[in-house]
């Protein structure tokens, strides 16, 4: 039986300063329309009336849904697999940079068809891959041999074991926000980083595109972070912000799906011009970045 969560209280801080800023479409599968509300004590805004976790699935079922069917079905698609290899390494030189060693162990959240757990894997990582897809899971077991666990392993695995854990475009998705970041500071060992990559609703190409900003994604984005609201979730937990790097690629390839969306008739010039353009006025201020990531270590008492 379906059912839909509606929030009396934010979701992330639990404040009852929330308020409806606007209405998104869902482009990709049953183009209804899904209200979004924003918090005005910590910032982060979060789909509201969403599907709960046992009847969202349906939500993903589409050949166009790149992070789990892998299709290069589309020009945007096809463009987002020529760029992803170069992205692929570039994460991976993130990790040896902001772990400082050289191999570890590593779980990845949300691991897709497996293409960045089967990157750090090649290069001599332990890694653990959950993925609640099964379409995803078949992917990356035929496409690299991996074999991902479902979500629900996380509580089989032990404590301070992890050197890093990563989820790129993986935390917007997930029902029990709470619980992850519970887990996360019990199975990351002292040293060890979390590394979270997300969309920004501050950015320049979101406040252009507004409601049809592909990154809004709803309802398969539950929630929509700002800078500000996640630094705060990971001091909730006890995290600590350390830094953070843009994602260049994301605000070009957002562009694209949101020029797609308004029908566009020079949809590929406009997404450059506008990714470069929210590129640009983030030179000098990463928090503005189209996707950003962060990383984020245990506080020290």
């Amino acid at each position: 039986m379906s059912s839909i969560i509606h929030h009396s209280v934010c979701p992330a801080c639990s404040s009852s300063l929330i308020n409806p800023v606007l209405s998104a479409k869902d482009y990709t599968v049953s183009e209804e329309m899904f209200s979004i509300w924003h918090c005005d004590a910590c910032s982060l805004r979060f789909t509201q009336d969403i599907p709960d976790i046992h009847s969202i699935g349906k939500y993903y079922q589409s050949v166009n849904y790149v992070s789990h069917s892998d299709t290069k079905e589309g020009l945007v698609n096809r463009l987002y697999h020529l760029v992803r290899n170069y992205t692929l390494i570039n994460k991976f030189k993130l990790i040896l940079h902001v772990t400082g060693i050289g191999t570890g162990n590593l779980l990845d959240i949300g691991a897709g068809t497996g293409a960045f757990a089967n990157t750090i894997k090649q290069k001599g990582w332990r890694v653990t891959g959950l993925e609640p897809d099964l379409t995803a899971r078949n992917q990356a077991k035929n496409n690299y041999g991996l074999i991902l666990e479902i979500p629900d392993y996380i509580n089989n695995l032990p404590h301070n074991s992890f050197d890093a854990i990563t989820l790129w475009h993986v935390l917007e998705h997930v029902h029990d926000l709470d619980g992850y970041w519970k887990h996360f500071i019990e199975l990351l060992n002292n040293n060890g980083k979390l590394v979270i990559a997300v969309p920004n609703y501050t950015s320049s190409d979101a406040k252009l595109y507004k409601a049809a900003w592909a990154a809004y994604d709803v309802p398969r984005h539950l929630y929509h972070f700002s800078p500000a609201s996640l630094e705060k979730l990971g001091l909730k937990y006890g995290f600590s912000l350390k830094s953070i790097y843009p994602m260049w690629f994301d605000s070009f390839y957002v562009s694209m799906l949101s020029e797609q969306y308004k029908k566009s008739k020079i949809k590929l010039v406009a997404a450059f011009l506008v990714g470069l353009w929210s590129n640009l006025v983030t030179i000098f201020n990463k928090r503005k970045c189209s996707s950003v990531i962060y990383i984020f270590e245990k506080k020290i008492n």
